[in-house]
């Protein structure tokens, strides 16, 4: 009877941290509620589910959030250093010296922290859960948006610095790289692709956390060039957090991506992606090589009867179809103001936004 008793309370804790992830960015959830426990369990022990309850956005001390829990302060923090250290949440050093926790969404957040996970029950638990996801409907501006390859941008085309990768990296000062968790588990999963494992770029507090977490090394400002120089020629999408003041940039697959490969699957992804520019195509100087055939991962560019056609409703401005294009019959173009949004400040600030908007359709 204990025993069963234990499983109600637990599985009322797990539900609770369900109902607390999907109040989150990006939400939380599957159809099947056996398959959602499950998940949670490979991640968070019971003590650490019933703690996370009590992490925000904002982030806090462990004495404030321990407070909350009825936790002493020296317990809650053990506990949540044990948790950062997990990927379950954000752990950051301020500038007086003290250790700040916050909570982080499953997607972008948790998912992408698990990247050092292999075992066979994280696999199977994960790929049971993508496959019974329950659907969202999104709102609020998006987690990430999607910026032109440096090499695809005519230098006299009006480029704002948060849509510029060149731009991005400049203000930063701090710098880690790490894997591709979408590629990593796919090539787990017996599938994946030829692109470079190692492309996720990190910056400032996030870099911080995946070097001191052993989730990715440290990088100088050269070598982040040198990888988005390569991401271009591994035929990857730059994908950066949709900030004014970049905590990443991912350079994705549409094969292995789960946003790519989702707005692969959509009848017009120009129309829910983040992006400032779209591609134009002059037939007249188009030398029928088929390059741009491949390279473009929305299937925006078919062949037609003796000639490229160009679906603007599928073009999300990645630019990789402009910088291989031999006779100049591509180039991208800036998408009318009224198309434009202009990203938060700072990825917590998307975060509060998505937030907001989420409450507010409720």
């Amino acid at each position: 009877m204990e025993w069963e008793e234990e499983v109600r309370m637990y599985q009322d804790t797990y539900r609770r941290l369900a109902a607390h992830l999907d109040r989150l960015p990006g939400g939380f959830g599957s159809k099947d509620e056996a398959i959602e426990q499950r998940l949670l369990r490979t991640l968070f022990t019971p003590q650490e589910a019933e703690l996370a309850i009590h992490l925000s956005l904002e982030r806090e001390t462990a004495a404030a959030i321990g407070a909350r829990a009825d936790l002493a302060a020296a317990e809650a923090e053990e506990r949540l250093a044990t948790m950062a250290q997990k990927g379950l949440i954000m752990a950051v050093q301020s500038g007086e010296g003290r250790r700040l926790y916050q909570a982080i969404p499953f997607v972008v957040g948790i998912w992408e922290l698990q990247l050092n996970r292999r075992d066979d029950e994280w696999l199977q638990s994960t790929a049971d859960y993508w496959r019974t996801r329950r659907p969202r409907r999104p709102v609020g501006p998006p987690q990430m948006r999607t910026i032109p390859i440096g090499e695809s941008v005519d230098r006299r085309l009006e480029v704002l610095p948060y849509e510029s990768a060149e731009a991005l990296v400049a203000v930063q000062e701090r710098f880690a790289v790490a894997p591709c968790i979408c590629r990593r588990t796919a090539r787990l999963r017996g599938g994946g692709c030829d692109a470079p494992e190692e492309s996720c770029l990190i910056f400032g507090d996030w870099a911080d956390y995946y070097v001191e977490t052993g989730r990715g090394r440290s990088v100088d400002r050269a070598e982040v060039m040198a990888i988005l120089t390569r991401a271009e020629a591994a035929n990857l999408v730059l994908q950066p957090s949709n900030s004014k003041e970049a905590s990443f940039i991912c350079t994705c697959c549409s094969c292995c991506c789960g946003l790519l490969s989702s707005l692969k699957r959509h009848p017009a992804p120009a129309d829910v992606v983040a992006n400032a520019f779209g591609a134009k195509y002059d037939p007249e100087l188009c030398e029928d090589c088929g390059t741009c055939l491949e390279r473009c991962p929305m299937g925006a560019l078919t062949q037609g009867e003796g000639r490229v056609v160009l679906s603007a409703q599928r073009c999300i401005g990645c630019g990789l179809c402009v910088s291989t294009c031999p006779g100049g019959a591509l180039a991208l173009a800036r998408k009318p103001a009224s198309e434009n949004t202009v990203p938060p400040d700072t990825w917590d600030e998307t975060w509060r936004r998505i937030v907001r908007a989420q409450e507010e359709a409720v």
